[in-house]
């Protein structure tokens, strides 16, 4: 199997960052995380390209962002909470577990996700109000989480400890099925 040795997928506050860099310390590899590939690339926030360029031009620099990602990365992957949504990063994410990787959902459920995120700004798909959004958001994003995920991991509620236990056994589990 070439590329990342694990993809983290889930919504905004789902914890693929706090997850994601304590798994690959533990497996000694790279973290990377599209979004922060995007702000990198673009100079800007991915608050402000929301805001300066929209939603549609976003997605294309995550598209590309997940695309090159994929590719070129054999550490531990996060995506943004909204990559899923694109039917050509499903593809390749679906593609990625059937060679052998590994693509975990870290799901959340909304009070905790509601606790987590409050009210900032660098939340922008989650606008005006918050909650009913992220409501809708977890609700809508579920089914594509799933499709592209070989294992899940709830979050919520629990400590990130128990979470990186949780999401390293994946790993592993799917590590001696390979």
């Amino acid at each position: 199997m070439s590329g990342p040795v694990l993809v983290l997928v889930g919504p905004p506050s789902s914890g693929k960052t706090t997850v994601g860099t304590a798994v690959a310390r533990a497996l000694g590899v790279p973290f990377r995380d599209t979004d922060a590939d995007v702000e990198a690339r673009t100079g800007r926030t991915v608050a402000d390209l929301f805001v300066e360029r929209g939603e549609e031009h976003f997605r294309a620099l995550e598209r590309e962002a997940v695309h090159r990602a994929l590719a070129g990365h054999d550490g531990v992957l996060a995506l943004g909470g909204g990559a899923v949504l694109a039917e050509e990063t499903r593809a390749l994410l679906t593609a990625h577990r059937g060679a052998g990787g590994t693509v975990v959902w870290l799901d959340v459920d909304l009070a905790s996700a509601a606790r987590r995120v409050g009210l900032g700004r660098e939340r922008p798909v989650l606008g005006l109000n918050p909650r009913a959004t992220l409501r809708s958001l977890l609700q809508a994003r579920a089914p594509l989480y799933a499709e592209v995920a070989s294992a899940t991991v709830p979050t919520g509620g629990r400590e990130p400890a128990e979470v990186v236990a949780d999401v390293l056994a994946a790993v592993g589990a799917q590590r001696a099925r390979s």
